[in-house]
C-alpha cells in the first residue's frame, strides 16, 4: 500500500493572501488543526494551522531566544488574546506558513508516510513527484477511517 491509497485527493485549501482572520475562522468553524496552503497553479507551499494562531496570541516576550522561562506570572485575558489577534487578522497567512513539513509522493509506502504523520502530528500533503502539485492530504481521520473499514470488511 503507498500514500495515494489513503489520501483525500480533494483537501481543503488556503492560498498564501488569504488573511488571518479568513483562515483562522475557517479553521475554527470546522476544527482543523492545520491546512495546507497552495498558489495559484496548485502549487504546495506549506501549511497553516491552529499553533500558528496561538503564536499570534500570546505575549511575544515568549518566544524571545534566551526568554522567559516561566510564564505563569503573566494573567491574560480573553479580552488581551483577542486585541493581539485583532491586530493581526489583516495580514496574509504568509506571514506564518508553516514550510517544515516534507511532503510524499503518491508512491511513498503507508508505513513511512503513517510513520510521519505519528512523528509530526501534522496532516500530511501528498505531492506530484517531481513539481510541487499538491495531490491530496492525508490526515489521522483518512488513516483511521480505512483500518475500521478494512474491519468492517473482514466482519462480513
Amino acid at each position: 500500500m503507498n500514500a495515494s491509497q489513503a489520501m483525500d485527493p480533494n483537501p481543503t485549501t488556503l492560498k498564501a493572501g488569504d488573511t488571518i482572520e479568513c483562515a483562522a475562522k475557517y479553521i475554527m468553524k470546522h476544527r482543523y488543526r492545520n491546512l495546507p496552503v497552495v498558489d495559484d497553479n496548485s502549487c504546495y507551499i506549506g501549511m497553516f494551522g491552529v499553533n500558528c494562531l496561538l503564536k499570534l496570541v500570546i505575549p511575544q516576550a515568549v518566544f524571545l531566544p534566551n526568554g522567559l522561562e516561566n510564564v505563569s506570572f503573566i494573567h491574560e485575558s480573553f479580552e488581551d488574546l483577542f486585541n493581539r489577534f485583532d491586530e493581526v487578522k489583516d495580514q496574509p497567512i504568509s506571514v506564518c506558513i508553516n514550510k517544515e513539513l516534507k511532503p510524499v509522493t503518491p508512491d511513498t509506502p503507508l508505513t513511512e508516510t503513517m510513520l510521519q504523520l505519528y512523528k509530526t502530528r501534522s496532516s500530511i500533503p501528498v505531492v506530484e513527484e517531481g513539481s510541487c502539485k499538491l495531490l491530496g492530504m492525508i490526515s489521522y481521520w483518512d488513516i483511521g477511517e480505512k483500518i475500521l473499514a478494512a474491519g468492517d470488511s473482514s466482519d462480513a
